[in-house]
């Protein structure tokens, strides 16, 4: 089963290429799964609706519920924002839950659960967006324990380990990193540690999610560093939903236009018919 997680960059930017931009990547690589973050949705528009139909695929998406500040940076009070999962499977239940955040930096950012019913098991799949403020590990942190706890709820009635995803805005030796994969540190709900897909990588291969080199962060003069996951828990049986293989992809133009300001994160795991 391959699973992508992306962070698609909202109405930011030169959207309408942009979003031609995302489906080619999607496109090329033809994820199972896909976890999404800052999909918009505007005069009955969905992005996620868009890339699904495209891709012939499942969705479906919570909207946060407090867009206001988003909307001011783009001077357009029409255009909601949030996740969205996108399936090769039926999704057959799904949920949303606000994360916790301190009121200066509060934007309804949240966490959308969807069971996939795919060949064989169905597969808790997650996907999230923490809050990006940089001094904010402290709120993260806050952040993971409710999201862990929303995992736990969610997670059984299946022997294929939970599949989390998502922009953390964290890096990979942080306190809220190490705190959700529990195994570095105490986990953020006992007895229930996620592996960092990347561990699985070639050392050599380029990680970085946020890059230097993309036009649309460059003028922030920050560091390339990882700050977008696919976490998995603990294999199931014979090593179902272990990770094989994770790559970084939509890390480059598309036809002279970047994607989005994050990359993708590609990770293949082993199904019952592999």
């Amino acid at each position: 089963m391959r699973v992508l997680t992306w962070n698609l960059w909202w109405r930011f930017g030169p959207w309408e290429e942009r979003r031609k931009a995302i489906l080619a990547v999607l496109g090329e690589v033809r994820p199972d799964v896909i976890g999404l973050q800052e999909v918009w949705a505007c005069g009955g528009e969905n992005l996620a609706e868009w890339l699904a139909g495209q891709l012939d695929m499942h969705w479906t998406w919570a909207a946060s519920r407090a867009p206001e500040r988003w909307q001011k940076r783009i001077g357009d009070s029409t255009v909601d924002i949030g996740n969205a999962v996108l399936s090769r499977w039926p999704i057959t239940e799904h949920a949303m839950m606000e994360l916790p955040a301190r009121e200066a930096d509060y934007d309804g950012r949240l966490a959308l659960y969807a069971r996939v019913d795919a060949p064989a098991r169905h597969v808790p799949f997650f996907t999230t967006h923490l809050t990006s403020a940089v001094d904010a590990s402290a709120v993260r942190c806050q952040q993971v324990r409710a999201l862990a706890e929303f995992v736990a709820e969610h997670r059984g009635g299946t022997d294929f380990p939970p599949v989390v995803t998502g922009d953390f805005n964290a890096w990979p030796d942080s306190d809220e990193i190490r705190q959700f994969g529990g195994y570095k540190t105490a986990p953020a709900v006992p007895g229930q540690v996620f592996l960092d897909a990347w561990e699985y990588a070639d050392p050599a291969q380029p990680a970085a999610t946020w890059l230097a080199a993309n036009p649309y962060i460059a003028a922030g003069y920050e560091p390339s560093v990882r700050i977008d996951y696919i976490h998995v828990a603990p294999p199931g049986p014979g090593g179902l939903g272990s990770v094989r293989s994770v790559r970084r992809v939509g890390d480059e133009p598309v036809d002279g236009v970047w994607p989005s300001d994050h990359a993708a994160v590609l990770a293949d795991l082993r199904s019952p018919q592999t």
